[in-house]
């Protein structure tokens, strides 16, 4: 008997009025680390101003051709497909501590042109990926970054989840640059900070939370080994948020053991009490499928600094594909594809996500071997 096959043609990856078809029921029998999807690298990145992109090619052509890359706005990045978004942000509690970024001087208009609104001056935590250099952010603050993905998962409620990536930055201030601002530390104080400007925008209902996760076990690996993750069809219309640097998960872990009562989970080592999300960006495709095996949630690259984007090698891509890991994320969605050699990373038949290929269940295989895609 030929086995369910789910649906192979995804236009949006949404269905927001239709009633749930027979593909979707069966997608939605799969649990959310069963599954795998796009997400995009430093995707507020708004692209170097022209006047410091002119200063790092005479100083620093290198470190130009990394950082010469740009996405669209968040929005239209989940309009795409893309499933797991990340957010760099840099905390500053009383506010105005980058609001006077060294790049800004070397622009038309000068720093008076820099954020007329004032929004760098007010207290939270601010989206950016090198203070006074590269500072440009699609939304600003991170609490408007939120909202822009909250306004579009309330207009799409049966969404595959988004996971939504944060790393807390902490470079400290390079001697070359000019009054650059030195970051703030994420203590105890500001972590806590950083889970209420989440709850502050996203309900509870609206977020898969370690707590939830772990549900009646100690820990988050004896949770998720026994299928702890919660089902697509749960999962539908809510977010995940993941903590990018393990630097702060003893800070942000302490007080609440394997996460209790908090928002993120951590980039931890497996085994850990508050081990359920593992970044791998530059692991084996075979250290990542046994993580995945293990019900572990993985997130890998399939590029980094536009080398693959300029080079068209597909190498590392195709190995982050097929090593299991449930996030591939890249600098070239669909949609963005390289402007060199038109490199870009996408799942078969630009689904929104497909089955996982190292842990998938036998009912989204079909005759012919392939790893369906799921609405």
């Amino acid at each position: 008997m030929r086995r369910f096959i789910l649906s192979a043609t995804v236009m949006a990856g949404l269905l927001t009025t239709a009633g749930p078809s027979s593909a979707d029921e069966a997608a939605s029998s799969l649990r959310i680390n069963q599954i795998q999807v796009i997400g995009t690298h430093n995707s507020y990145h708004a692209g170097l101003t022209p006047g410091v992109a002119k200063l790092l090619k005479a100083v620093n052509p290198q470190a130009f051709a990394g950082l010469e890359y740009r996405h669209a706005g968040l929005a239209m990045q989940l309009d795409h497909g893309v499933r797991q978004v990340e957010l760099d942000i840099f905390a500053d509690a009383q506010g105005g501590r980058f609001a006077h970024p060294f790049g800004a001087t070397l622009n038309a208009g000068g720093a008076a042109a820099f954020d007329p609104a004032g929004v760098m001056q007010k207290p939270g935590f601010k989206v950016m990926h090198i203070q006074d250099l590269d500072y440009v952010s699609s939304c600003q603050p991170f609490v408007a970054c939120l909202r822009e993905i909250r306004t579009w998962s309330s207009a799409h409620p049966r969404h595959v989840p988004i996971f939504i990536l944060v790393e807390t930055k902490t470079e400290p201030a390079l001697a070359a640059v000019p009054h650059m601002a030195t970051p703030e530390p994420f203590t105890a104080a500001a972590l806590d900070a950083l889970d209420k400007e989440i709850r502050s925008v996203f309900e509870a209902k609206e977020i898969i939370t370690p707590d939830q996760v772990r549900g009646r076990y100690a820990t988050l690996p004896e949770s998720i080994v026994h299928g702890g993750w919660p089902t697509l069809k749960a999962a539908r219309g809510k977010v995940v948020f993941l903590l990018d640097q393990s630097n702060v998960t003893r800070t942000y872990v302490a007080g609440h053991p394997a996460l209790e009562g908090r928002v993120l989970f951590t980039n931890a080592e497996a085994g850990q009490p508050d081990a359920a999300f593992i970044e791998q960006n530059d692991g084996s495709a075979e250290t990542i499928a046994a993580l995945v095996k293990q019900g572990y949630l993985v997130r890998t690259r399939a590029d980094a600094d536009t080398k693959e984007g300029r080079s068209g090698e597909t190498a590392k891509r195709d190995a982050a594909l097929q090593s299991g890991a449930q996030i591939v994320s890249t600098d070239y969605p669909v949609f963005e594809p390289s402007p060199w050699t038109g490199y870009k990373v996408s799942l078969p038949k630009d689904a929104v996500a497909r089955c996982n290929p190292i842990n998938v269940p036998k009912t989204c295989v079909d005759p012919e071997g392939t790893t369906p895609s799921i609405p």
